[in-house]
């Protein structure tokens, strides 16, 4: 693979497509952050409730370096042509590290978020490698993936930490991964109007579209025509700034809430199902919708 060749992504819209070396040097300078923002706190702080239900931010910085850990073991492991387990131990070894890192200090922390970042730094294809497409089990994708979601992960924590770093730290290469990604939370598919972006997008099950795609807006013909009495539901617009709403799709409490109608009636957002599994991609469409906030996993 030469340098600067685009790199690709299981199941990923063109849309959504990042440049792989700034997702590497974003998701550095991200856990940098992190590891920043860890050694301000002291004792209580550490101990205090993050912007996830349940965690404290020992707990989110245990998931930090937890899901960096699998992320780096996977791509290590594939530059041997091997291909091992998401989390050591699975789900459940996945649960007891979390639950065993959240007891560390703030001093323990901060070390282990940079023996993490040395790790990751070293496990990391070269620019240009063809190592980028390596098979690893998360998700059946490659280490292309795997650096993907470590990025995505340590963005969106970085911000559950609730503890100053916010929604305007997302690039807007993360604000359209995340609608891609996201997206097979929804039931059917929503039209997303961005603010300050003249073109639409449409989000849902099958990924991220724009809106000019021939058939990509549901029951568009009964929209465009606006046919009373046709029985076709009209899709729901969501409106929002990037970040906003990639916040709402990823469970999260945006800056400003979007907005939401069907034809010229305000509507509610909505609902969203469970966050896509670390194990395997979705084959169909989720369950029934779940509370809106969850864990990224």
């Amino acid at each position: 693979m030469d340098e600067g060749a685009p790199v690709a992504l299981t199941g990923t819209s063109p849309l959504a497509v990042p440049d792989i070396e700034e997702v590497r040097r974003d998701a550095r300078a991200a856990l940098d952050v992190v590891t920043a923002t860890t050694r301000a706190l002291d004792a209580a702080g550490l101990a205090g409730p993050s912007a996830l239900p349940g965690w404290s931010r020992s707990h989110v910085l245990a998931h930090v370096t937890a899901i960096g850990t699998a992320m780096a073991r996977q791509a290590e492991h594939a530059a041997h042509g091997e291909l091992v387990e998401v989390y050591d131990g699975g789900a459940a070894g996945r649960e007891a590290g979390i639950q065993e890192g959240a007891h560390r200090s703030v001093a323990e922390h901060v070390a282990a978020l940079e023996a993490l970042a040395e790790r990751l730094d070293a496990a990391w294809p070269g620019p240009g490698s063809a190592g980028w497409d390596a098979p690893v089990t998360y998700r059946d994708g490659t280490v292309a993936d795997a650096l993907v979601a470590w990025w995505r992960e340590v963005r969106i924590h970085a911000v559950d930490l609730d503890a100053g770093i916010g929604l305007d730290t997302w690039p807007r290469p993360l604000g359209l991964h995340l609608l891609d990604f996201l997206g097979v939370r929804l039931t059917d598919d929503v039209v997303v109007e961005v603010v300050g972006q003249p073109a639409s997008f449409v989000v849902g099950p099958a990924g991220l579209r724009t809106a000019t795609e021939p058939g990509s807006i549901p029951h568009a013909d009964a929209q465009e025509e606006n046919a009373p009495g046709s029985g076709a539901p009209r899709a729901v617009v969501v409106r929002g700034r990037l970040t906003d709403i990639a916040a709402w799709l990823a469970g999260r409490t945006p800056a400003v809430e979007p907005v939401a109608h069907r034809a010229d009636a305000a509507a509610s957002l909505p609902e969203i199902g469970p966050w896509p599994s670390p194990y395997s991609p979705p084959k169909e469409n989720p369950g029934p919708p779940k509370e809106n906030r969850s864990h990224a996993r």
